[in-house]
Formats: C-alpha cells, structure tokens, sequence
C-alpha cells in the first residue's frame, strides 16, 4: 500500500439511490465529478450511495430503480470507467466494516450538531411532537457513514454542495481522532476537502427554492425526454414585466439555471437582452435550447444503457473489483490497528505499573491579621484535621510542623493541653492515621 503522501490526487462523491436525478443533481455533482475525473494525476472514485438510501426510503422497488437509472446517468453523462472507479456501495463490504470502528471513535455530541438531525428535531418541535419523533439510527449516523465512504478510499477532494460541507469536516474530525488513537505516529486517513464550485449556488427549482423533489419543483435532465424538459422550463416562475420591458436578472431562477449551462461571454449577452426587453417567453425557449445542446446527445446514450441493463451490471462489477483491491488492505491493517488481530502468543505481560500515590494529608503554615503564627493539618479533600493555636513566631510554627511530622501520634499525645485541637467530627485515631500516612510516605522517597 503506497504511503499517503505519495497517493495520487483523489476525488470521490456519490448521490443517494432514491429517484431519478434532476438539472440540479446533474449541476451540483455529476458534470463537477466527471470534470474532475480528467484532470491529469487524478484517481476519481464515483459511487451511488445505495445503503444512504436506506435511510430515507422503504421501498425496494424504488430503490432497484434508482440505481439502474442514477449508474446509467453517470455513464452517459461521460464518465470514463476505465478512467475511473465506479461502484454502488453496496458492492463494497468493507465500508459498512468502516462505519462501525469509526462510530467507536465519534462523539454523540458531534452526531448532535449534524444538519440533518437538527433539521429533524427542529421539524418536531415546531409540530409539537417529540423531538426525536422518528428520527432513525440511520438518520442519525449518517454522517459516520458518508465519512466511511470518503476515508475508505482516502479521498484528497470531494465535490459537494454547500449543504454538505459540514459532512466533509466531520469526516476529517474523525479521521483525525483515529489516527490519534489507534496510529502510534502513522497516519491512517488522509484529511479530506470539500470542493465547492464557488461560482455556481445550488440549483433553483422552478418556484426559485432550491431544486428539490420534496418541493415538487425540479427540472428532469433524461426522464420524460424533450419535451419534459420544455415543459418543465415553461412553468419556471418569472416576474409579471412584458415583452419590451426591461427585466432585472440578478436574482431570477431563469438567469441561475442559465448559467450553469452558459460561458462568461452568453451570461452577459443574455442578461444584456433581458435589460433591453428580451420576453419571458423567448427568455425560456433561449433557455431550452442552450439546455437541449448539451443534453440532448446524452440523452440518446442514457435511452440505450437503460435498454441493456447488463452492460451496466459489468462495469459496475468491474468498478466494485478495483475499489475492493484498495478497500480490502486498508481495512485490514485498521483492523489489525484496533486489536482484532488473528490469534497467535501473547506478549510477556508487561511490568506492574507503579502503584498509584495514596492522596496524602497537608500541613500549611499561615500569618493572620493579628501576627500571630499557625498551622493546619487538612485531609484531601480539604477537610481540617488538626488545628494548631497561635504562635508568636513562625519558627515555633515550623518545629512543631517538623516533629509531627517525625514523631506521627507521639508528638500529638506529648502536645502541651491547649496547643492543638482537633477539626470538627475528626477523631485522634483519624489524625493519627494521616500523620503516620505522611511519614511511610517520606520512607519511601
């Protein structure tokens, strides 16, 4: 296994199995991915994140589904599988391994802060219901296991939306607290990045929230061809200005999803003939043409793979094959890390360790307000034991200190009547056991 700082560069993401992937889906993760699949000194790890979609979805047939149609959007939107390592999750036994000895290590305070959760509890809370009313494990460890799925491949870089950069920062905590635990000066885990396209937000849908299924608001990318594609364009929500007003871009749905499919130089045509009083309507059949040129060839591609599922059974097969010849060795010598280790003879017990220090009583000699000298015996836990009278000088203090010290009980019982007195509750035989306690103490230093 080749150390971490001579790996390659990795990149590795993964969108959960529950649907079809929409414009914002293709936006936010597929094209980022692929691109960064060419980069030269590259390794890419893409994956469908089947058991994330556990979480959140009961329906088996849905999921079988999703996985077809998500592996066959990946392949047709250009990803290069001899390039790179394609897998679905499930295929890889080693990740759910990894997710339980990096749950060992996490912190329930740290799965406490995760969006997701707190997303939830919030949502309770306002209903009035309790607040983790159907919240699952699974919900709730969600990101021990995206944290898995990166550190599994020690991935440098993960594309992902702003939404999940926390995710990424979680996994990095936690790598660092294994390697801390259980490396003994190696480091186990790289320390992952999010990479975060800066230029693009995430996606609006057509009521201008983000694109998102559960707001029924999305555009299709291969679903329904065309024509869904049109429609779904044509619903997008504009402002009531007419055809030769002038219309404001900054701020519209249209012009962001126009962008993401658009270079420097036709953002700033296009919003130039919104100003000079382009139509909504001639706005979005611009907008489904610049879509429908990049699109439309993947499109046809996406049409075949889905008619030849087998073909993408065995590049599945494939890609599993390649990230299992990394995941195996790795979770092997964490195994051998955490001590489950095959049985062989065990080490010669080490040395007992030194017997821990009793918690010893203290003198302390002290000056008050009125010049006078005395002293304390305390116990541990702050308890007085033994209270001296007053001094006139702190040496008188000091010999008294010193031959208690020496002498244990007999200097108490030879005490002049008066001198010394005893703390509140505190018997002679309990000072006289801490007195003799500080001598065998001085004995054996």
């Amino acid at each position: 296994m080749p150390t971490l700082s001579a790996m390659p560069q990795r990149v590795l993401t993964g969108i959960t199995t529950t649907g079809t992937l929409h414009l914002g889906n293709y936006v936010g993760a597929v094209r980022p991915c692929i691109e960064a699949s060419r980069e030269s000194g590259v390794e890419s790890f893409f994956f469908m994140a089947d058991y994330h979609a556990l979480i959140k979805c009961d329906e088996p047939d849905r999921i079988e589904a999703s996985r077809l149609q998500i592996a066959a959007t990946w392949i047709a939107a250009g990803l290069d599988t001899d390039r790179a390592t394609f897998y679905r999750q499930s295929d890889i036994p080693e990740i759910p391994e990894l997710t339980w000895l990096l749950t060992c290590v996490t912190s329930k305070g740290q799965m406490n802060r995760a969006h997701a959760y707190k997303a939830s509890v919030d949502a309770n809370t306002a209903a009035g219901e309790e607040p983790d009313a159907g919240v699952t494990m699974g919900l709730y460890c969600y990101p021990i296991l995206m944290a898995a799925d990166i550190l599994m491949f020690n991935a440098h870089r993960v594309p992902v939306g702003k939404d999940q950069v926390q995710h990424i920062e979680m996994a990095r905590d936690v790598a660092q607290r294994f390697n801390h635990l259980f490396g003994k000066g190696k480091e186990f885990f790289v320390l992952p990045e999010a990479q975060v396209d800066e230029e693009m937000e995430l996606l609006p849908g057509l009521d201008g929230r983000k694109m998102s299924k559960s707001y029924d608001n999305v555009i299709p990318l291969f679903e329904g061809g065309s024509r869904a594609l049109r429609e779904a364009i044509a619903r997008i929500v504009t402002d009531s200005r007419l055809p030769g007003e002038p219309k404001e871009p900054e701020g519209s749905a249209l012009v962001t999803i126009f962008d993401a499919f658009a270079s420097a130089e036709e953002r700033a045509a296009f919003r130039a003939e919104l100003r000079a009083g382009l139509a909504w309507g001639e706005a979005k059949q611009r907008l489904f043409d610049q879509i429908e040129r990049q699109i439309g060839p993947m499109r046809a591609r996406y049409d075949e793979l889905m008619a030849h599922p087998e073909k993408i059974e065995a590049i599945l097969q494939a890609g599993a094959a390649k990230a299992r010849a990394i995941a195996r060795p790795l979770l092997d010598e964490l195994r051998h890390a955490v001590g489950l280790r095959s049985f062989q003879p065990l080490k010669a017990a080490a040395a007992p360790a030194a017997k821990a220090k009793a918690h010893l009583p203290v003198f302390k000699q002290y000056r008050e307000a009125d010049g006078q000298f005395y002293f304390k015996l305390s116990a541990h836990d702050g308890r007085v034991l033994l209270q001296s009278q007053a001094f006139a000088g702190g040496r008188d203090a000091g010999e008294w200190v010193k031959k208690l010290k020496t002498d244990g009980a007999a200097a108490l019982a030879g005490a002049p009547v008066g001198l010394l007195a005893l703390g509140e509750g505190v018997s002679e035989a309990e000072v006289a056991e801490a007195l003799a306690a500080l001598i065998a103490a001085a004995a054996e230093s």
